[in-house]
């Protein structure tokens, strides 16, 4: 087991936007070595702390922040619209800004203070080219030769949207699993299934690859607004009612943002037996 001295275990934070929950690791302080391995035991809600996705926070070298995002699976995540906006809201609240830049894989991103405790973050622009998805081969990212003829967006990882008469009614646990694995998504996709519930609202559901069921996702929100408004459904300006609440979404000519509401619930230290083997 590591020595209680040289290395006296791993702070984090628990945080969440909509239910959507993450653990923060603030590596600014000095380099933490995140493995699959510990992903993975710190994502299980029974032996580790859990989370949808686990959020490492770095100092950015054209950025006020650089993050990187991991699945509980251990797989790595491109993009992470609520954990952005999380972090970006404590960044703003420590530093008494109400502007700042976050590097992620998906790109450089800007985040505001909304007022009212709400957060926006630019999702940067949307992939519709099968090849920047990306999708397996040449086809119509409008609607796939998939049954339910979904709509593929990509916002820094692949989304697969299907517009339903019912997504409450949808079995989002089979179907989630079944299209993730989809032989047209190579690199996996997330799953939303919406309908719409008036004029430029609409209710959605997720399943998000590398972990399952969620209670809200930031880019799948992202996504659905884009193809909603791809499909004629919508505006570019809508609600989306998720299980977690609800969060507004905008696709302006500059990207796509989001916001919503976000929550930092405790802090707390990894022990040293935690860590052992995993680090």
């Amino acid at each position: 087991m590591p020595d209680q001295d040289t290395y006296p275990g791993l702070p984090f934070l628990k945080m969440h936007g909509l239910g959507n929950d993450f653990v923060v690791i603030d590596a600014r302080g000095g380099p933490r070595t995140i493995t699959p391995a510990l992903a993975q035991a710190l994502g299980d809600r029974h032996r580790g702390v859990g989370f949808d996705q686990l959020a490492v926070v770095e100092t950015g070298d054209d950025s006020d922040l650089t993050l990187t995002f991991w699945n509980t699976d251990g797989s790595s995540s491109g993009a992470c619209g609520n954990a952005t906006r999380c972090i970006a809201r404590r960044e703003m609240e420590l530093t008494g800004r109400h502007r700042i830049t976050l590097r992620t894989e998906r790109g450089l991103l800007e985040a505001v203070d909304a007022g009212n405790g709400l957060t926006s973050v630019n999702m940067g622009q949307p992939v519709m080219s099968w090849q920047g998805i990306p999708l397996k081969g040449a086809c119509d990212t409008l609607s796939l030769p998939i049954d339910g003829a979904p709509v593929a967006t990509g916002m820094g990882n692949p989304h697969c949207t299907f517009f339903v008469e019912d997504a409450d009614a949808v079995d989002l646990e089979t179907l989630g699993a079944k299209y993730e694995r989809h032989p047209l998504f190579p690199e996996r996709t997330n799953v939303q299934f919406a309908h719409v519930i008036d004029e430029n609202h609409l209710r959605m559901r997720v399943w998000e690859r590398g972990v399952g069921v969620t209670l809200a996702s930031g880019s799948s929100s992202c996504a659905v607004t884009v193809a909603a408004a791809r499909r004629g459904l919508t505006g570019r300006k809508v609600r989306l009612a998720l299980d977690g609440g609800e969060i507004a979404v905008e696709w302006r000519d500059d990207g796509v943002w989001m916001t919503g509401p976000t929550a930092h619930v405790f802090s707390g230290e990894l022990t040293p037996a935690f860590l052992d083997g995993l680090v």
